[in-house]
Order: structure tokens, then C-alpha cells, then sequence
């Protein structure tokens, strides 16, 4: 007996077949890329943490040229080399996590801060991942730190900021004035870091005063950089501040 493809029922069941087949096909290529997709993000997350220590391949003096990252090769291979250790850190406890070259995905699955430990140039470094709202959406980035509370580099990235404008806070002439500021004032209490319009410093000589020039057009972008370094940085103070003692 011949099937009516005109009719209703006809018409439903096929729907329901290539509806089954369809999400399969999606189930199946999801599956095979999500392995990819999370390597690439542990990749890119590499890269962000070891150019904010300066391992990079930028040019020219601070301020000045692009932004050069190691390929996604080269800080695959070099991570290693830079970043030795991680811990969880608790007050002025930390909890030794295995395998940094592995980046451990903290988020919900344990309880304290996530900090990186590396070394360049026979410094010891501290990279502290932040995170907040620029005026659009998220921001986020890394802030390496010595023992002294000295930043020596960072990397900040956004989601959704207005190009030309708070975009700009992941070009070099915004992160590199953050090299050398001191988070500790001369009293030795956090400072933090304020991004001001009337910094009176134009070429950010003056390191100690934890001020560095704002971003023109891009005052609640700047103001929500300034927030998530305070906010991200100031739980680690007490466990650094206790090295040194």
C-alpha cells in the first residue's frame, strides 16, 4: 500500500524524524568539539596569565606598539617554565593545589582564592586573577604581583566594552602604566590602585602613589577596572604581606 505523504499524520511523523535526527547530529558535534573549546580556553588562559608577567613579545618601550602575545604554541610549551605552583589561598593560609600546568578550574569546586605562583628573571611573582562589570558587561584580568606588593604587569580583557573608548583598557598605553605601582602605602597599608582623571602625572613617574591616568571616554569602564582590582586584590594582601615576615 502506497504512503500518502499528504497527509497529517505523514507530515508530523517526518517532523519528528528529522527533529531526531537533527539534535543527534548537534549532539554528536558538540561533543566532539567541547574537548577543543576547552583546551583552546585553557590555552588563551595561559597566554593571559604569562603575558601579565611579561613573558610576551611586546615591543619598544612601555606604553608604546601592540599588544604580542607567545602564540598559543609557545605558551603551551613555556608555561611550565614560568609558572611553578598554585595554591588556594584562605586568609593567610594556602592550600598547595597539584598539577599548575593543568590550570585547576576553582570556580564552585573549592573553597578559597586561586593564586598563581611563577618566576621570571629570578623574581618570584604572584599573579592574581580578578574579575568585575565595566560599563557593559564583564571584565576580567590578571595582576602580577612581588613580594613587596609591586605590580609588575597586568593583562585586563572585556566582553562588551565600547570600542576606541573602555575597549581600550586591554592595549598596552592603559596596562603597561600599571607597571611598578605600588599597592601598599608608605604606612604599608593597601591602597589599592585609583584611576583618575586628575592624576597631575601625566607620564606616571611618581609609582608610589597608586594612581595612574584614566582612560578619556571611558570614566565608568575605568571606574569599574578600579573596583575589581580592589575588590580582587585585597583578600590576597594578608597571605603576601605574611611572606615577608
Amino acid at each position: 500500500m502506497a504512503v500518502k505523504t499528504e497527509s497529517n499524520s505523514y507530515t508530523v511523523i517526518f517532523a519528528i524524524i528529522m527533529v531526531v535526527i537533527v539534535g543527534a547530529l548537534l549532539a554528536g558535534i558538540s561533543s566532539a568539539l567541547s574537548s577543543d573549546i576547552s583546551n583552546n580556553k585553557k590555552l588563551e588562559k595561559k597566554q593571559n596569565i604569562l603575558y601579565a608577567m611579561g613573558v610576551n613579545h611586546n615591543q619598544g618601550e612601555l606604553g608604546g606598539g601592540k599588544v604580542e602575545f607567545l602564540s598559543t604554541t609557545d605558551a603551551e610549551k613555556e608555561f611550565p617554565n614560568y609558572v611553578k605552583e598554585q595554591y588556594l589561598i584562605k586568609g593567610n593560609t594556602a592550600e598547595k593545589v597539584e598539577g599548575a600546568n593543568d590550570l585547576i578550574n576553582f570556580n564552585g569546586h573549592r573553597e578559597g582564592l586561586p593564586l598563581y605562583v611563577g618566576e621570571k628573571d629570578g623574581a618570584t611573582l604572584y599573579i592574581i586573577p580578578v574579575s568585575g562589570r565595566g560599563l557593559w558587561d564583564a571584565i576580567w584580568g590578571y595582576i602580577a604581583v612581588d613580594k613587596d606588593l609591586i605590580v609588575r604587569g597586568v593583562f585586563f580583557d572585556h566582553k562588551g566594552e565600547t570600542a576606541g573608548l573602555g575597549a581600550n583598557i586591554k592595549e598596552r598605553f592603559f596596562m603597561d602604566d600599571f607597571i611598578g605601582e605600588h599597592l601598599l602605602d608608605a604606612a604599608g597599608n593597601f591602597q589599592s590602585i585609583q584611576i583618575s582623571k586628575s592624576n597631575g602625572d601625566p607620564e606616571n613617574k611618581r609609582k608610589e602613589d597608586g594612581k595612574i591616568d584614566a582612560i578619556a571616554g571611558a570614566t565608568l569602564t575605568g571606574n569599574g577596572v578600579q573596583a575589581m582590582i580592589s575588590d580582587g586584590i585585597e583578600p590576597y594582601i594578608s597571605y603576601i604581606k605574611s611572606l615577608n615576615k
